[in-house]
Formats: structure tokens, C-alpha cells, sequence
């Protein structure tokens, strides 16, 4: 996971360890193609302690406390716009496949012992339920990594999506997972699903399902295994949302 410091009108980010500098070269090469849509990096690549670091313009967050103002529809339209586009510029797969695939890795690795074993169990089994879904061939421009964490807005300018890190090619709906998932766990209001695939162009939030079934499935268990690390680490409960994600793994378990 990358950090980002904040510095007056600018966002200074230093990226995880396993960015690959030529793929973020490449992936600062489209943002900068891609101005109004992905926040433009200022300047290039730099190397400081053996890690990647980019500067970026700070924009203004979507407001954690202010759900009614959450910008579903805005996020929507972004991502249907993003994933319309054809960047002349090479890049590698989107990430949110391998997001997933290491968090199952660490969770494998490092949850041991009785006291998260039964949740541990069904979440692997959610992931070998999840992984005898045919993968879709379709291949777009891809966030990678979409969250309401990504959005940021600039005044006159409106929302702009940030942190190109995971772009790439691959399936759109895997763009969608996420909020799918949390929405299938109800974690996410039906209001704000809708408002999410009205912005983004699909009309109903049961015809899309067939299309998002498998990435849902995939950020269900990614999300339920950073909870149960997280709760590792600090020796704790599982969070209300770590339980939610946990149980919508066991339903995923049973599923055809």
C-alpha cells in the first residue's frame, strides 16, 4: 500500500514496493493523456530510499461524514467514461485481480490460530467457489482499484478520479466489484447501487448482475480477508463490516 502526504496544493505520493517503474511511467503517461477524466501527474517518476514517489494536484475529497453527499452517480459516469476510452500508450492488466490474489496470499500466510479459524475457512472457500467462474475476455481501460476514496473534485472542475497505480487493461466490471460487493453484503444502500449504475448507463440493478457476479464475489473476499488481517494485527474483534463481508462469504460458499 502506497502513502500520500499532503502538501498545501499538492499530494505527494509514495508508492508500495511492488510498483514496477516502467508500468507506472506508463500509467502517468495515460493520466496525463486522459486530463478531466484521471488527475494528471505534475512531473515524473522520482526514486527517494529505494521507492517510487509522484506528484499530483490536490483536489478535494468525497467526505466520509456526509453519506447523503456521497457522489455515486458522478463515480458512475467517470468509469463509463474511462472505460470507453483507447490510450495510444501500452499498458499492463488492471490491477484488481492480483489485489486480490495477494490479500488471499497474506490471509493463507499470516491469520493463524483458533480465534479467526472458522472465518478464515469460509472465506477460502468463497475464494475456490469464486474461482470456478468462467473469467469474462472483455478488456477496457480499467481503474483497477475504484473505491469513493479515488474521487477528488476540484472547484469549476467537478470529480476527477485519482491514483493510477492499478490502471490498466481488463474487465470493466471488475471497476464495479467492490461497491457490488458491499452492496451484496449490505454494506452499501440499494439507493446508492442504483445511483452508481444509473451514472454509469445500466438501468436496473438486477440485469447487470450476471456481469458483476464474479468480481463481486472476488472484492467480497478480498474485503473480508483485509478485515480479518486487520483484526489480527490489532488483536481484535472483527469490525461490524469485516462480519458482514465474512458472512456474505458464506452465502458465496453455497452458491452455484
Amino acid at each position: 500500500m502506497g502513502r500520500v502526504e499532503l502538501r498545501d496544493s499538492m499530494a505527494v505520493k509514495t508508492h508500495a514496493a511492488e510498483v514496477e517503474p516502467d508500468a507506472l511511467r506508463a500509467r502517468l503517461r495515460v493520466a496525463a493523456e486522459l486530463d478531466g477524466l484521471v488527475v494528471g501527474p505534475l512531473g515524473g517518476v522520482e526514486v527517494r530510499d529505494g521507492l517510487l514517489v509522484t506528484r499530483w494536484p490536490r483536489g478535494e475529497p468525497v467526505d466520509p461524514d456526509a453519506p447523503e453527499r456521497y457522489p455515486w452517480a458522478e463515480a458512475g459516469a467517470l468509469l463509463a467514461r474511462l472505460h470507453a476510452v483507447e490510450p495510444a500508450t501500452p499498458l499492463p492488466p488492471a490491477g484488481g485481480p492480483a489485489r486480490v490474489a495477494r490479500a488471499v496470499a497474506r490471509l493463507r500466510a499470516e491469520v493463524t490460530g483458533p480465534r479467526y479459524a472458522a472465518a478464515v475457512r469460509q472465506v477460502l472457500r468463497a475464494h475456490e467457489c469464486g474461482e470456478r467462474i468462467p473469467v469474462s475476455q472483455e478488456s477496457t481501460l480499467c481503474h483497477g482499484d475504484f473505491h469513493l476514496g479515488q474521487l477528488v473534485r476540484f472547484e469549476g472542475a467537478g470529480w476527477r478520479l485519482i491514483d493510477v497505480d492499478d490502471l490498466g487493461w481488463g474487465d470493466p466490471m471488475w471497476d464495479l466489484g467492490r461497491p457490488a460487493a458491499w452492496y451484496a453484503a449490505g454494506l452499501l444502500p440499494p439507493p446508492d447501487w442504483q445511483l452508481l449504475l444509473d451514472g454509469y448507463g445500466l438501468t436496473t440493478a438486477v440485469a447487470p448482475w450476471a456481469r458483476v457476479d464474479g468480481a463481486a464475489r472476488a472484492y467480497t473476499v478480498q474485503g473480508a480477508a483485509r478485515a480479518l488481517l486487520l483484526a489480527q494485527g490489532e488483536n481484535a474483534e472483527l469490525a461490524d463490516d469485516g462480519v458482514a463481508l465474512v458472512d456474505s462469504c458464506g452465502r458465496i460458499a453455497v452458491l452455484p
